[in-house]
């Protein structure tokens, strides 16, 4: 039999404070974000380990070998303390590093990540006439969220490698009035869905990539990193500005002009839902509709597109 083992521990919640702010990122245009001041840095953790060293724990019931998983969260939540930079791969490479130096019997590591968003609390002045944020206070932010995953491997000169990983970010929701339209599609006999050729559209969405150079994900100089709220921003601009004639119509565009923004990105992905409300009451030449959740039934969209598919 040939087998390819491998455990870890998820759900590991931590919230670092003392953290650095996140400083030095390229302005661009389709996003007021350049970094925060915040020195709160929470993320969920997932590791997952692989060795050949650990087979005899599921032939043999012998763990000598085998590091509990209990034993990895109190790594992570301990090493966490020492991390000095403030991105989230920034973070999974030095907490993969430090394991794989600490456990000889790790052969591989794939370390991942979402973030725990925060957003500091809006402070006034007595009069209300001035605002700013605070920082001590801050409300946890549902919804969208930014996530990152590594593979590490030793690189046979006492350092590690990165052997794959993945950016981008989960659980978008957006919604856009005016200026999408589905049309001139394939009809027959099945057909019930009516064409519009304006419509509201509200889709769920996750996307990804993947830099060309995985370096610029990793290094302190930040000026090639790609925020992940610089990349939601960059999305929310291109479903505003653009009229699509399908979701499919959508999604493209916002890669093609994603990679037209960050060199720096090799690839990027969209899983897309279509979740399309149904009109429930609306009357002839008035704006006024209401609406409600659909059918359970989804349309699913997905793309890929590399810097050779264009």
């Amino acid at each position: 039999m040939k087998t390819r083992i491998s455990y870890g521990k998820g759900n590991i919640a931590l919230y670092r404070t003392g953290a650095a702010p996140l400083h030095g990122l390229p302005s661009i245009p389709e996003s007021p974000f350049t970094g925060s001041s915040s020195t709160l840095f929470a993320v969920d953790v997932q590791v997952e380990v692989f060795g050949d060293t650990f087979l005899p724990a599921y032939t043999d019931g012998d763990n000598s070998r085998v590091v509990p998983t209990a034993t990895m969260t109190n790594f992570i939540l301990q090493k966490a303390r020492l991390y000095t930079g403030a991105t989230l791969e920034g973070f999974l490479h030095f907490i993969g590093a430090q394991m794989l130096n600490q456990y000889a019997d790790m052969e591989a590591i794939r370390i991942s990540a979402s973030e725990l968003p925060f957003a500091a609390a809006t402070i006034t002045d007595d009069g209300g006439k001035t605002a700013a944020p605070s920082a001590t206070t801050f409300a946890a932010i549902e919804g969208a969220k930014a996530y990152a995953s590594l593979d590490l491997e030793r690189d046979g000169h006492g350092g590690v490698t990165i052997t794959a990983h993945e950016c981008g970010r989960r659980d978008m929701k957006l919604v856009k009035l005016t200026g999408n339209a589905f049309a001139k599609f394939v009809q027959d006999e099945f057909t019930t869905l009516a064409e519009k050729t304006d419509r509201l559209l509200y889709i769920y969405l996750d996307m990804g990539w993947r830099y060309a150079d995985v370096g610029d994900a990793v290094q302190s100089d930040l000026s090639r990193y790609i925020s992940a709220r610089q990349v939601y921003d960059h999305i929310q601009h291109t479903f505003h500005d653009f009229v699509n004639m399908s979701i499919q119509h959508l999604i493209h565009e916002m890669g093609v002009r994603l990679l037209a923004r960050f060199p720096q990105m090799g690839e990027v992905w969209f899983n897309a839902q279509n979740r399309l409300w149904e009109v429930t009451a609306e009357a002839p030449n008035e704006d006024a509709k209401v609406y409600m959740d659909p059918r359970p039934p989804y349309g699913m969209i997905s793309l890929h597109l590399s810097r050779e598919t264009l």
